[in-house]
Order: C-alpha cells, then sequence, then structure tokens
C-alpha cells in the first residue's frame, strides 16, 4: 500500500461522518436478532455502522503503532476490547433497569477527538499509561454497545469485530511509521476531525 493509497483509505473512512452519523441519520443499527448466529452477525456489524465508534477503534491501533514497539503496541488494543466488554455488560445491566449513563455519546465523541490528536501528534505514553487512556474511553463506548445489543453473541460479535479494527489500525500504523511523518499526521487529524464534527454536531442539534 502506498502513502496515498493509506491516505485515501482513512479519508474516506472518516468523511462519511457528516452524512451518515451514529445517531442513527443514514447506517442504521439491526438488533433483537432471533438466534445466536443472527446475534453475532448484528454485534459484529455494530462497531461498523458507527463511525464514531469504528474511528475511534482504527486509532486506537493507529496509535500504538505509531508509538509503541514490540508486545507494548498491544497493550493499549487488549484494554480497549477488555474494557468496552465490561462497559457493554454494564449498558446492557443499565438498560435492563431502566437507567441512563449521562454523557455518553459526548464521551465518545471527544474519545474519536483525543485519539486522533495523539494519534496524529505521536504521543509517546508508556504502555501502562496508554492502556489506561484508552481504556477510559473504552468503557464509554461499551456503554453505547450495551444500550442497543442484547446477549452473550452480541456482545462476542462486537468484541471480535472490535479486534479486526484494532488489527487494522495497527496495520496501517506500522505502514505510515516507515514513511514521512506528515502521512501519520494526516491519517490522525482526519479522525480528530471527525470527532470534532460529532461534538459540533451535537453542540448545535
Amino acid at each position: 500500500m502506498t502513502a496515498a493509497q493509506a491516505l485515501a483509505l482513512t479519508v474516506a473512512a472518516v468523511l462519511p461522518v457528516f452524512v451518515f452519523a451514529h445517531t442513527g441519520d443514514g447506517l442504521l443499527h439491526e438488533h433483537g436478532a432471533p438466534t445466536a448466529g443472527a446475534a453475532f452477525a448484528a454485534g459484529f456489524t455494530h462497531p461498523f455502522t458507527g463511525l464514531d465508534h469504528l474511528a475511534a477503534m482504527l486509532a486506537v491501533g493507529l496509535w500504538s503503532a505509531l508509538t509503541q514497539t514490540g508486545r507494548r503496541m498491544l497493550a493499549a488494543p487488549f484494554a480497549f476490547a477488555g474494557l468496552l466488554l465490561i462497559g457493554a455488560m454494564a449498558g446492557l445491566w443499565l438498560g435492563t433497569e431502566g437507567l441512563v449513563v449521562p454523557g455518553v455519546e459526548p464521551t465518545v465523541a471527544a474519545s474519536v477527538l483525543t485519539l486522533g490528536l495523539v494519534a496524529a501528534s505521536r504521543w509517546r505514553l508508556g504502555a501502562t499509561a496508554s492502556a489506561a487512556l484508552v481504556g477510559v474511553f473504552a468503557v464509554f463506548h461499551g456503554l453505547a454497545h450495551g444500550a442497543e445489543l442484547e446477549g452473550g453473541a452480541a456482545l462476542a460479535g462486537m468484541v471480535v469485530a472490535t479486534a479486526l479494527l484494532h488489527a487494522a489500525g495497527l496495520a496501517l500504523g506500522l505502514r505510515l511509521r516507515a514513511l514521512a511523518p506528515v502521512w501519520s499526521r494526516t491519517a490522525g487529524g482526519a479522525i480528530a476531525l471527525l470527532g470534532l464534527g460529532l461534538l459540533t454536531r451535537m453542540v448545535i442539534a
């Protein structure tokens, strides 16, 4: 993959937010699957139908590949996936109790902005600190998912999709790390722009 192709893929992934946002205006989430297989499929597709979630998960892998080496590259992705699942289970339970955690969607949008900026700047943190940062955001992503998904099969599908998105972000980051910094800055900046657009939309809505 050339630098131009990598950039094009990143931009293509994030710019449609202004047409199709996670709020349900375009790409819709589908839930309530009657079988375990269908529930798994619904959970698997869920992160792909919300561009805020998709971009954040890509950004975690991108940032890790740009700033970490060896096994430490996996610290933030593993933390995000694990705490995402915990947050989703909490969101599922809260939903059955009729309870709502305030500020979930603004925090999800802020995570996209923040993760895009740290990737663009190649902000270096230790593996533990990186995992802690993305873990906080992952809980809120999980709460958003858990409020919309039902059952263990759906949550399992969500985690598998999350792992694949992290892997895609890692692959992109490893490629961009070997190129001029302008490419990683542009990729991270595009993700940050998505987060800024989401936050702006929430303010003016």
